[in-house]
């Protein structure tokens, strides 16, 4: 979808029977999804262009000696570098359009916020998988077309997956397919020459790289951004639909951790450890407030017990978010963060804070201890609802005084009303969120609702009995909890299951290429036979006429006249070999070599905008063979930093990783010259 956006996508074969794999959906369906993924799409083009030609001038302007043109490049990265925060600003703009993604059922909810999937380039995998094929394998490229096929037709349905459990299945599929591959194709000993690249979701810069654990990586991520999409679309009016919202956040959450803790270098910034850490805390955000809502969804009782819940559960969501808030305020995140996310976040926390307040003002000021009621539960309850009581307050004397009660209620309502004025202050700062016209429907009626309450019971002597409205501690009877991805259940076949059992015919691993043995049993065959699939010869006796004819003990049977033999059982085997009596045998064997061999230590990661770098992937670097003058810390620059001179000198481009911690030793690298990187393919990524 990204390299074009006119022509249809090819589409999966068929194979008769049962549908072979799920296909994605049309890519030049006009839906609002689709509208939104084609505008992705064109943003991430215009960012890479205007970061290839930020990173020419910057690199003119190191080699640069004349002042005038020295005056005229920095003017133009000015320009640059405005236009690149404008499109920053216009991918913003699309990672807040929550409103296409909502339920289509007519609410009045806050509406939560979807992840956009990660967009990539086309691959072909063909010419490097028959070559593999045959060099490695030693088998005709030819005759694994199909299957070849298959697997770019799986990926290409990847780009556009159903927003449903059937597109989740597609993703999973395809990552488990790819661990098939990645044993079958890749060797740890050298790259095979297949770049795989990946626009990141929040900055719209692409990322390449040589291997498959980028590839997998930005899999996960869609799986995860596909969870956060099917949790939005659930009707947040019914308790299925809530109960599925809650449950696909949670699985989002779920998958976002097992990216973070399995590919823990990603050279991307949207799958950096730090920012996968906020958007799982974002994930879990949003499920608790969805568990709030089922909570709220019948019709409220105006009951104490309840009330007392209620404002618990409402004071959990303010504090989960106001958690969100702080993380996504914090470096390196703050920097890349929409900020239209954080001001929601921050929305969100006053927004919650102030219905608990409001709760507990209602169950004060409407509710009168009366004869018969259960005093020691009441007393417990407004004991445990709070940190500690204000001063000269005690609960059980708080129950029984009304006008205690009243002061109290009162002094809550006071809070709910700031902490509602507040939330609406932070959307009229956001021009985003200005746009949302639901968002500042339901802030506002919140906060009607607060501010006629306090009004209600307001009067002369108020100012002169002020009562600190204590803080209230969250509780929730629902804790929500990351949900690990079950690949488990999505069964995978290996498209390349002809190849032989990945035990041994696997791509870190080497043999002699098949040899043809010919042989006639005389009594016995003079071996005997051990393992299974592929099963091998054992027990060879050396003066027998398989050994005369060149049969090793150790060796692998691939074929027993023209039968594939690789996935035969021993018993199969032998009662193969037994079929030909005392014919004249045709058998091919295969010897396994030492694979030992030098391995790289590195995997190198190209992208738009930065140095190349090397990304910890893989291998770590040897430290050993580095110089201490080779050695420096660098410090770590923001998407969109440009500006002094000291940074201007230390790289050729303000595009670095986000960094978490201690920031590591890098290698001191020799900048490429600005045509260079214009007319280099390999070096434009």
């Amino acid at each position: 979808m990204t390299d074009t956006l006119l022509p249809a996508a090819p589409q999966p074969l068929e194979k008769e029977g049962d549908g072979y794999f799920r296909k994605g959906c049309n890519p030049l369906a006009q839906t609002g999804r689709s509208k939104l993924q084609n505008q992705r799409a064109a943003l991430n083009q215009q960012i890479l262009k205007a970061v290839r030609m930020r990173t020419g001038a910057e690199n003119l302007l190191k080699v640069a000696t004349n002042p005038k043109v020295r005056e005229q490049v920095r003017l133009e990265l000015s320009f640059l570098n405005s236009d690149l925060q404008m499109l920053k600003e216009d991918l913003e703009g699309l990672n807040i359009s929550v409103g296409v993604y909502q339920s289509t059922e007519e609410t009045f909810t806050i509406p939560l916020i979807p992840l956009g999937l990660k967009e990539t380039k086309d691959v072909d995998f063909s010419v490097v998988l028959k070559d593999f094929i045959l060099e490695h394998y030693s088998e005709d490229g030819c005759l694994y077309e199909d299957e070849i096929a298959d697997l770019m037709d799986l990926r290409q349905a990847c780009r556009t997956p159903n927003r449903d459990e059937g597109g989740v299945e597609l993703l999973m599929s395809y990552f488990l397919q790819l661990g098939f591959v990645e044993s079958r194709f890749f060797p740890p000993t050298r790259q095979m020459g297949i770049l795989f690249t990946w626009y990141d979701s929040l900055t719209g810069v692409p990322v390449s790289q040589q291997n498959l654990l980028l590839e997998k990586a930005s899999i996960l991520f869609n799986i995860g951004a596909l969870y956060t999409q099917i949790g939005t679309r659930c009707n947040r009016q019914m308790p299925a639909g809530l109960e599925s919202a809650v449950d696909a956040f949670q699985r989002a959450a779920g998958v976002l951790n097992y990216l973070k803790e399995t590919f823990t270098h990603t050279p991307s910034y949207d799958m950096s450890p730090a920012m996968l850490s906020v958007l799982v805390k974002m994930m879990l955000a949003q499920a608790q407030e969805c568990v709030f809502e089922k909570i709220c969804l019948p019709e409220l009782r105006n009951e104490f017990f309840m009330l007392v819940k209620v404002a618990q559960e409402a004071a959990k969501v303010g504090e989960v978010y106001q958690q969100l808030h702080a993380a996504m305020s914090q470096e390196p995140v703050k920097v890349n963060i929409p900020y239209s996310w954080a001001s929601l976040a921050c929305v969100k926390a006053h927004h919650y804070g102030a219905l608990a307040h409001y709760f507990v003002a209602i169950l004060l000021i409407d509710h009168q201890l009366k004869p018969g009621a259960d005093e020691d539960h009441q007393e417990k309850c407004l004991s445990q609802l709070y940190d500690h009581m204000p001063e000269g307050l005690t609960p059980l004397a708080t129950l029984k005084n009304p006008h205690q009660r009243q002061l109290l209620g009162k002094s809550h309502l006071r809070r709910a009303v700031a902490h509602h004025e507040e939330s609406l202050r932070e959307v009229s700062l956001c021009k985003k969120l200005r746009h949302i016209e639901l968002l500042q429907e339901v802030l506002s009626a919140a906060h009607q609702r607060s501010w006629l309450k306090h009004k209600q019971h307001q009067e002369d002597d108020d100012l002169l009995n002020l009562i600190d409205a204590p803080n209230i501690i969250s509780k929730t009877e629902q804790e929500v909890e990351i949900i690990l991805p079950q690949f488990s259940k999505v069964t995978a076949k290996d498209f390349f299951r002809k190849l032989g059992p990945l035990c041994v015919f696997s791509a870190n691993k080497r043999w002699t290429p098949p040899r043809s043995i010919h042989f006639t049993a005389e009594g016995d065959f003079g071996f005997t036979l051990k393992g299974n699939s592929p099963v091998q010869v054992h027990l060879l006796d050396p003066h027998c006429a398989a050994a005369l004819a060149g049969a090793k003990e150790g060796d692998y049977i691939v074929a027993i006249q023209n039968v594939d033999c690789k996935w035969l059982t021993l018993s199969e085997v032998m009662k193969l070999l037994k079929s030909f009596g005392q014919d004249d045998i045709e058998m091919k064997i295969v010897s396994l070599l030492d694979s030992t061999s030098s391995m790289h230590n590195k995997c190198a990661t190209y992208s738009v905008g930065m140095q190349k770098t090397y990304s910890m992937i893989c291998l770590a670097v040897d430290d050993d063979d580095k110089t201490e003058k080779t050695k420096k810390i660098s410090k770590k620059l923001s998407f969109l930093s440009w500006g002094t001179n000291k940074n201007r000198q230390k790289s050729a481009s303000t595009l670095c990783l986000p960094s978490v911690g201690v920031a590591r030793p890098q290698i001191k690298k020799k900048l490429p010259s600005a045509l260079g990187i214009l007319s280099s393919d390999s070096s434009l990524y």
